[in-house]
């Protein structure tokens, strides 16, 4: 829509005038080669022995020897005859085989259509040996996959959004309805704490367009310490700690990894949020640990909770799934929170690992990349 409201006109689709296919344009071509082919080898007849033939009468004893115009009478019906029948085998040969020559380019045409009308998930798949047609078609293959996964990236983008925002935005709606009902409440600290809730939706905001570029690569990579964005997120999210009656506990090393700070900071905002609201009613414990060797860096969490099979666990990364068995509140949301984390730290090149705890509850290992400053000589 443009800014006064109305759609912005279509582009105007090229109209042509009906024009011979290129099948048909194909049959002609082989047919008049080899016509032409025809008429060069009766050339050559003609030439190389049909002219050393005297035109005259040739006196011949007891005998009638054929001149150049009794050859010539014999030879060109049934030169007219084959030339006649050459020109019909080669129109229909060349229809035939022009018509297996363009059926892989058919296929292209077909696919291209299906995508003009939103199909990106159908692929042209052409076997056989490489060739032109055989290029053409992998890389219109290619496209699709990437046009397809752009727009996946669009609609992850919106649901993401959707969901991070929610929180900020509900928080926002609240302090704002308090402070409308109740005059004599203090405008000084609401409007700090819509400050913060609006800080707080600018960087979610930011994140996810980090995000939306993860998987083509561009990230603004800088040294960032698990630790200290552990203990951010803790502080971040202790309120709702409190308001559950869950005990949350920050431990281990420095962990110095490489990458992006908001879409990191995301991630352990995302798994410690999501071992809260799926914890105990009350009385529940979150652990948060860090740990660092040459090569890699760990971070897990680990929330107390019901007992889960192994069969949910394995889906819980995927997008919208909330684990009903688990919790059946309010604050799960719609399930792409764990989404959101596998897709970071596969942004990052780690590894994201989901095990079930024997006691209840769930433990999440994230390993990434050491930073190579952290174990660099002093």
């Amino acid at each position: 829509m443009s800014a006064t409201g109305r759609a912005m006109p279509s582009r105007p689709q090229i109209r042509r005038a009906p024009g011979v296919s290129v099948r048909l344009k194909l049959t002609f071509s082989y047919a008049g080669f080899l016509m032409l082919s025809g008429a060069l080898l009766l050339g050559v007849v003609w030439v190389f022995l049909l002219r050393y033939v005297p035109d005259g009468a040739i006196p011949v004893l007891g005998g009638f020897v054929p001149n150049r115009s009794d050859l010539w009478r014999a030879f060109a019906p049934a030169a007219a005859f084959a030339m006649l029948f050459l020109l019909g085998i080669s129109l229909l040969g060349g229809w035939i085989l022009a018509g297996r020559m363009l059926r892989p380019l058919n296929r292209i045409t077909g696919a291209a259509r299906k995508a003009a009308l939103g199909s990106l998930s159908h692929r042209i798949a052409l076997e056989g040996r490489r060739d032109e047609f055989r290029d053409l078609a992998d890389a219109f293959d290619t496209m699709l996959a990437r046009v397809e996964a752009h727009v996946e990236e669009q609609q992850r983008f919106a649901a993401n959004a959707s969901h991070e925002l929610r929180t900020p935005l509900t928080i926002s709606q609240t302090l704002l309805e308090v402070a409308r009902n109740d005059p004599e409440r203090d405008i000084d600290a609401v409007l700090e704490r819509l400050h913060s809730v609006n800080a707080r939706a600018i960087d979610l905001t930011e994140a996810l367009l980090l995000l939306s570029r993860a998987d083509q690569g561009i990230l603004a990579r800088e040294a960032v310490d698990l630790s200290l964005l552990a203990e951010e997120a803790t502080e971040t999210l202790l309120p709702l700690a409190e308001k559950r009656g869950i005990d949350v506990r920050v431990t281990g090393d420095v962990a110095r990894t490489v990458g992006s700070r908001a879409l990191l900071m995301q991630m352990v905002t995302n798994l410690l949020h999501n071992a809260l609201v799926h914890n105990l009613p009350s009385r529940g414990v979150v652990t948060v640990r860090t740990a660092a060797g040459p090569d890699a860096v760990v971070l897990i969490v680990e929330n107390t909770g019901e007992r889960l099979s192994a069969e949910l666990v394995s889906t819980l990364t995927e997008p919208f799934r909330r684990g009903a068995e688990r919790v059946r509140s309010h604050d799960s949301g719609v399930g792409l929170g764990l989404a959101i984390v596998e897709r970071i730290v596969r942004a990052h090149g780690g590894q994201l690992r989901l095990e079930p705890r024997e006691s209840g509850g769930l433990r999440v290992s994230v390993e990434l990349g050491a930073c190579a400053e952290a174990h660099a000589p002093r």
